[in-house]
């Protein structure tokens, strides 16, 4: 397997980058990878020469241009054709690789991937799909901002891909499937989310029924359903939360000597919990419905992050996802032609 990563995406590229590959290519020893580094070769190397590493395992690609974080998505890849990301997705793409991951430019990686790899026939529109920690473990978004209206077929086919995802790669026997609604009832939210409902009601997959924003964090749904817009809204106000509440204990446990005696005792319950919730365990979010795999990883990853996306990009292959999503469409589209 190769794995492609974008040493020039996001906002500790390329140090971080580069340290993370080198971490998943000692951590995971006994598997069969090899990563290709896009990006500035002169940089990368001047990296590589403070670390031991197994040379035969990783290459570098040269990449003259970087895409910035603050450059317009189609302007970007129109005129950087020649940035480590471009040169990723046309590998990707290629079959020179068998999956691509970068930090950087969200709408410039989604409209690349669409211009380069394209979508698995019969998927409308791709997704942004990270998993976001809940009370229960990890539950899948799906659109986190790729798509900012949707159609109910978009939103059945998130449904489909998102309960593939889970079932394959996070081994959730028959993921529970919500839909993101105003209310439980069948019949709130506008005409939209009224006939998706329908649509994934109709599926065979394990619908649980609308859900409301304040089941999310509980975990009561593998596979949580809603357009781009409101994704994105639910996936910053966790990260909000989240940060907010742990500088609030931070602050507290500082105000006095019994505060911090009782944080020492709890420190490994502390540690685990803030492990639960960061980002980084979970690796990047998939662009569910391109035909290849693209991960998007957060523009603050750290080596940790690339570390655990290269391991969820190792799964996803080598479980054989994309197959398994281009099946369920076929299968869907089967049923509602009989």
């Amino acid at each position: 397997m190769r794995i492609a990563v974008d040493a020039m995406g996001g906002d500790h590229a390329p140090h971080e980058i580069v340290k993370g590959c080198i971490e998943a290519l000692d951590a995971y020893k006994t598997h069969d990878i090899d990563i290709v580094l896009v990006g500035q070769q002169q940089a990368i190397e001047d990296l590589l020469q403070g670390y031991a590493y197994d040379k035969s395992r990783l290459s570098i690609e040269n990449a003259l241009q970087v895409i910035g974080n603050d450059e317009k998505p189609v302007n970007a890849i129109k005129k950087k054709k020649d940035s480590s990301m471009m040169i990723g997705l046309q590998m990707l793409k290629d079959r020179k690789v068998d999956a691509f991951i970068s930090a950087g430019n969200t709408g410039a990686l989604m409209a690349g991937a669409l211009l380069k790899v394209g979508r698995i026939e019969g998927i409308d529109r791709p997704a942004l799909a990270p998993v976001i920690p809940t009370a229960k473990g990890g539950s899948l978004l799906v659109d986190a901002g790729a798509n900012i209206e949707c159609k109910p077929e978009n939103l059945m086919q998130f449904a489909v891909m998102g309960s593939v995802y889970m079932e394959k790669v996070l081994n959730v026997v028959s993921p529970r499937v919500g839909l993101v609604n105003v209310g439980e009832e069948e019949n709130k939210g506008n005409d939209v989310i009224q006939e998706a409902f329908g649509l994934i009601k109709s599926t065979h997959l394990n619908f649980i029924g609308n859900i409301e924003a304040r089941d999310i964090p509980l975990g009561k749904a593998d596979v949580i359903v809603c357009d781009g817009f409101v994704g994105n809204v639910i996936l910053k106000l966790l990260e909000g939360i989240a940060s907010a509440l742990f500088n609030i204990l931070k602050q507290n446990v500082l105000k006095s000597w019994r505060a911090k005696l009782g944080a020492l005792l709890l420190m490994p319950t502390l540690k685990e919990l803030m492990k639960e919730w960061d980002y980084a365990e979970y690796g990047g979010a998939l662009l569910l419905g391109i035909d290849g795999l693209v991960i998007k990883s957060h523009g603050s990853s750290d080596a940790s992050a690339i570390k655990n996306a290269i391991k969820q990009a190792d799964i996803f292959v080598s479980k054989g996802v994309l197959a398994q999503i281009r099946n369920e469409i076929v299968m869907i589209e089967d049923r509602s032609n009989e």
